[in-house]
């Protein structure tokens, strides 16, 4: 993600959420304050960033010397099922918030994430 001069990467299998803040509307009809809406168990928000998930080390490397400069193997990783802009519900206790240039965000990781909403139904074949 690209803020102003600077970059923002993410992590590891952490994803990267915009949260769903705001009053909410309860089923009687009366308008919830935000305070009470950061209580839930379950928020949701939407997917800013992913980061490229969990690495795999290789059984046949040899670790006894991982500073040296013949290790020229490429990292490879089990990638996330988030994309950018999917729709996320997730574990509010799992989340930690971070502010951005003024911007709440949640970091979230992709083991707190219950379910994604996606648009494009035609990328979950992939």
């Amino acid at each position: 993600m690209r803020s102003k001069n600077k970059e923002i990467l993410v992590v590891g299998d952490r994803i990267l959420i915009r949260p769903d803040r705001g009053e909410k509307k309860s089923k009687a009809g009366l308008y919830l304050p935000p305070s009470v809406v950061e209580k839930q168990e379950i928020l949701s928000g939407v997917v800013v960033e992913v980061g490229p998930g969990i690495p795999l080390g290789n059984p046949d490397d040899d670790i006894e010397e991982p500073w040296s400069s013949n290790n020229n193997n490429s990292v490879k990783y089990i990638p996330p099922q988030a994309d950018v802009g999917d729709m996320a519900l997730f574990l509010n206790k799992a989340s930690i918030e971070v502010k951005i240039e003024n911007d709440d965000f949640l970091i979230v990781p992709q083991s707190a994430i219950l379910i994604l909403i996606r648009d494009d139904i035609n990328s979950l074949a992939d």
